[in-house]
């Protein structure tokens, strides 16, 4: 049988009990009608204190449910409403064979589109009816899409500190675990630095917000490279995330001074306003360019892809609007050199992560993969999450995404909690940075 064969193939990856659970529910659905959504509702909780949003499709044909992330971990509430007033009545009766269609129908039922709550609520729902498929078809979603290209999906973690000495000591770590790939990020002093601590010292500000200012920044992460290199190297390859914190005329500045350290790639150098700066770039340097996590929008992306701007989409799969809209993309990259690097932080769900590395294996131009561990609480409230090992992110070989959810688990951890189960309040917002003048800062 299919799912049995499956199972010796993945070398035991699924129990003999689970494979009969599954060959019973795609024998079930085979050679019946298509089955109807039945039900839709949202399973939101905070695991690692991070808002997620996870939609469930319950069908009519018994023990057939599906499971997709809807995670917008800022405005979370508003994308449970949108797919539990909305979306639910729209999608209630229909089939859930035609996924593409359903997929057109919702992005057209608003009218207005390419908004973040609208894009993560049908997400939700779109990578729901792709787990249903797979369990249908007794596959994983990677198997539904013509099968694997590579084994595993090769990832980088997240290496930072309050100063290089920090993030050299971070570095190694992930190098231990047999990562080759890192993400190196410093602090400066006084200063509220993305994705890394920031020192004692304190900076005279006209507020009381955390201040930052990118001409600190520039000069901190330019020493990060050189002593990175010196240390650790030149097979080590490096990225870095300047998100979207300085100005257009810095950003080529930037990109031309660290082309000599030869990163992986460099992330996010201007904000979306700023596209059409990265002309200007491609024609200064070669140095390979990261850009996409804040896209809502084909018409945001595709410039960038058509006309070769970026070397890595690393589009936010939930932000634009799920795994269906993602494959297309990803194929549209294909043909103009593209590689995907899919965003993969902590407020993503597992079935985001699992869409992730679904379109890791399937596209030939694959990159690499942000990877976000998860921890103990998460792990219980999902079950059969990727799994990493020596760098590399693997697929369940079980049907659909492979993940179960614990909902008696899930409800543990409700919003406004952090790992430790105690309370913490949100704001709703990413936060406030500010120049010591008090200028906003774009991030």
């Amino acid at each position: 049988m299919l799912t049995t064969a499956l199972a010796a193939a993945a070398g035991g990856a699924i129990t003999a009990r689970e494979a009969a659970a599954q060959e019973n529910v795609a024998r079930a659905t085979r050679g019946t009608p298509s089955p109807k959504i039945k039900d839709v509702s949202v399973i939101a909780t905070a695991p690692a204190g991070l808002r997620l949003t996870v939609v469930k499709i319950t069908t009519d044909q018994p023990g057939l449910v599906g499971y997709g992330c809807g995670t917008y971990t800022q405005r979370a509430e508003l994308v449970n409403a949108a797919v539990e007033k909305y979306l639910k009545p729209f999608i209630i009766g229909k089939p859930t064979d035609r996924i593409d269609d359903l997929w057109q129908a919702m992005y057209n039922s608003s009218y207005w589109r390419n908004g973040p709550v609208l894009n993560n609520a049908i997400s939700g729902v779109d990578q729901a009816l792709w787990d249903i498929k797979g369990k249908q078809a007794g596959m994983p979603v990677y198997q539904l899409l013509g099968g694997k290209h590579r084994e595993a999906a090769d990832c980088y973690g997240h290496a930072s500190g309050r100063d290089i000495p920090e993030v050299l000591e971070s570095c190694k770590k992930y190098i231990a675990q047999g990562f080759r790939h890192v993400r190196v990020q410093v602090g400066v002093a006084g200063m509220a630095g993305y994705g890394s601590g920031r020192g004692e010292s304190k900076v005279q500000a006209l507020h009381s917000a955390p201040v930052y200012e990118p001409a600190y920044y520039i000069r901190a992460a330019l020493k990060m490279f050189e002593a990175c290199r010196k240390e650790l190297g030149d097979e080590i390859e490096l990225c870095h995330d300047v998100h979207e914190r300085i100005s257009p005329i810095q950003a080529v500045q930037m990109c031309k001074d660290v082309e000599k350290f030869k990163l992986f790639f460099f992330e996010d150098p201007l904000s979306p306003e700023d596209l059409s700066w990265f002309r200007i770039i491609r024609q200064q340097c070669a140095t390979p360019i990261a850009m996409g996590e804040l896209f809502n929008s084909p018409h945001e992306w595709n410039p960038l892809i058509g006309e070769r701007l970026i070397d890595y989409m690393r589009m936010h799969v939930t932000q634009m609007g799920g795994f269906t809209p993602a494959r297309k993309v990803a194929a549209f990259g294909e043909l103009y050199g593209v590689k995907t690097a899919w965003h993969g932080p902590g407020d993503v769900s597992p079935f985001g992560h699992a869409a992730n590395v679904a379109l890791d294996l399937v596209c030939y131009n694959f990159g690499i993969q942000e990877y976000s561990p998860f921890g103990p609480t998460t792990r219980e409230v999902f079950q059969g999450v990727p799994e990493m090992r020596d760098g590399y992110l693997y697929a369940s070989e079980k049907p659909g995404w492979g993940i179960d959810v614990d909902e008696k688990a899930a409800a543990k951890f409700p919003y406004g909690t952090n790992e430790g189960g105690e309370r913490k309040e949100y704001n709703g917002g990413w936060g406030e940075i500010r120049r010591r003048d008090g200028t906003i800062i774009k991030q």
